[in-house]
């Protein structure tokens, strides 16, 4: 585990270097186990967000970043249906936002907890982000 950590930590530097978005060079990394996806699954799928939240999240700073866990991710299922893929995962997320409000659709000033990040993909391929938000 503490090569996957260190690896995404890594991405993570190089991420901030060449962001222009949102600020994720301090974001937390919290493991949590799965039963149904590998240490290198769950660590692909957030450096997907993670460059996701650097390239388009300006005014916003990622926080910390998690796996939302095996039974969360198969209530999600029809998310693989909807974007032709056999694979959702699930992450949660908490990130401040500035006095701009981030892209204008956010609270300026504030800090959202448990921001659900919806990810699929097919075949064991690349995890492609496909929804966002709260519910």
């Amino acid at each position: 585990m503490k090569k996957i950590i260190t690896a995404v930590t890594c991405i993570l530097l190089v991420a901030c270097l060449c962001a222009c978005g949102g600020k994720e060079s301090t974001v937390k990394v919290i493991d949590v186990e799965s039963g149904t996806y590998s240490e290198k699954d769950i660590a692909s799928a957030i450096d997907v967000i993670v460059k996701e939240f650097g390239k388009n999240w300006k005014g916003c700073t990622l926080k910390e970043i998690r796996y939302a866990g095996d039974e969360l991710c198969a209530k999600e299922k029809e998310y693989a249906e909807r974007f032709d893929a056999d694979e959702v995962i699930v992450l949660l997320s908490s990130f401040d936002v500035d006095s701009s409000g981030g892209d204008g659709s956010l609270n300026p000033d504030s800090t959202y907890t448990d921001w659900n990040w919806i990810l699929v993909r097919a075949n064991g391929g690349k995890w492609r982000h496909v929804e966002h938000g709260y519910w």
